[in-house]
């Protein structure tokens, strides 16, 4: 039997496929449309027609596997909260409920934003385990972190009602090759030639490897016997100065770093994010005081439970991960570069 991947082309999912693949299981994998259906061939996975917002299309898709890993969301749209709910929540509980029906074990990737952002850095680091509760206050127009909570709260309805086998895991900010959130950000900034580091650059940054986030995917497929949340945001310690030099490394560049006071990043970041929210009072929420949050703080999050009871260990080292990731950047950039100077061929 086989396993199904819903977001197979993002971030984690293709992780998640070719982990899988490499170990010789057969992946089905939703795609919404012809060009996701050659990439997920080209990893190696079957694709089967489904889309997020269709909730038929996703249960139709469980009958025959052994498991689900459910990948797919909405991470960034301007498109407001009914896009949100429709699907990261709507499409876990039918995902849920599919898997409940058909016997089916279900992997979900939730994410640490169920916490609440307002308030997880308020106690420093190693203090956020799974016991800190899903009632926070979220940020408001924090679409992103509510679909995410209300989206897990669905899956332990759904196990209290039918004894579904659900694992839960929540990474903090995940970073990789092919990353279209976080890391092309730093890669676009880097390439300028210089490194801002906000306050003294030696917080142990909140990120986590995909790869490693694919890694507990795996450990959870494989333990069968163990349901619940588990915090996948310790992969090892990097701090955001070493995170941005590694990064550089990677790229091939030499950078200039420049040191930003915290207390002057907090300022302009709640000014500009002031300015956003009168000129867009609709739009999600603003996130750039979130983001210096993130940069400036050190990392919260323990994941303990996720190595005591899956066995998780992260598969590739911080430091490498970090500058495999800038590769993956520099070669990309250079291809790009190779086809914009090819003629172009015969129509």
């Amino acid at each position: 039997m086989s396993v199904l991947v819903t977001g197979g082309t993002g971030l984690v999912g293709r992780q998640v496929i070719a982990a899988l693949r490499a170990r010789g299981e057969r992946v089905r994998a939703l795609a919404r449309t012809d060009r996701a259906a050659a990439e997920l061939r080209a990893l190696g996975a079957d694709p089967v027609p489904g889309d997020l917002t269709d909730p038929a299309s996703l249960v139709a898709a469980i009958p025959g596997t052994r498991a689900v890993v459910h990948a797919g969301a909405v991470v960034l749209s301007r498109r407001g909260w009914a896009h949100y709910h429709t699907t990261n929540v709507v499409a876990t509980e039918a995902v849920a409920r599919g898997c409940a029906e058909h016997g089916v074990r279900l992997v979900y990737l939730s994410s640490v934003a169920v916490y609440g952002r307002r308030t997880t850095y308020d106690g420093g680091a190693g203090t956020v385990t799974e016991e800190f509760g899903l009632d926070r206050p979220l940020y408001p127009g924090d679409h992103y972190a509510r679909s995410k909570r209300e989206a897990e709260l669905a899956v332990w309805r759904v196990a209290a009602d039918t004894g579904l086998s659900a694992v839960a895991l929540r990474p903090c900010v995940i970073y990789g090759e092919a990353d279209r959130h976080f890391a092309v950000r730093v890669a676009q900034l880097l390439r300028r030639g210089v490194a801002p580091l906000i306050g003294d650059g030696a917080n142990p940054l909140s990120v986590v490897y995909a790869g490693n986030v694919a890694a507990a995917a795996l450990r959870a497929l494989e333990r069968t016997d163990v349901v619940g949340a588990f915090n996948v945001a310790n992969d090892g310690t990097l701090t955001q100065r070493e995170f941005v030099e590694r990064f550089a490394a990677g790229l091939g560049l030499a950078v200039r770093v420049v040191r930003i006071p915290r207390a002057l990043a907090w300022s302009a970041a709640a000014a500009a994010d002031g300015v956003l929210r009168l000129a867009r009072p609709a739009a999600p929420m603003t996130t750039l005081k979130a983001a210096v949050q993130f940069l400036a703080s050190a990392n919260p999050f323990v994941s303990a439970r996720a190595a005591r009871e899956l066995g998780w260990r992260p598969a590739v080292a911080p430091a490498e991960a970090v500058e495999r990731t800038g590769r993956w950047y520099r070669d990309a950039a250079d291809e790009n570069t190779k086809t914009r100077g090819q003629a172009p061929g015969p129509r």
